[in-house]
């Protein structure tokens, strides 16, 4: 298989996990490979990266931020 033949992969210094149970439900925030917090909200998560000196300007931008379990409006576990 040839480099452009590759499917792409990001390595996004952000990650947000998947819908954790809880009161209420929160997804756990990875920066940098390092566990930050829990943010419960969009706005937890652009908190933490401004902490971090993240500057994100596009949350659908798989550079910069990987979803797991959902996209950004995922905050309920199903």
């Amino acid at each position: 298989m040839t480099e452009s033949a590759s499917p792409y992969i990001s390595n996004p210094r952000i990650v947000v996990l998947a819908v954790q149970p809880g009161d209420p439900p929160f997804r756990i925030v990875e920066i940098d490979g390092e566990v930050v917090g829990q943010a419960r909200t969009i706005t937890d998560v652009l908190f933490q990266a401004a902490v971090a000196g993240i500057t994100v300007h596009d949350l659908d931008d798989p550079d910069v931020v990987r979803w797991v379990g959902g996209g950004k409006y995922t905050w309920k576990v199903h």
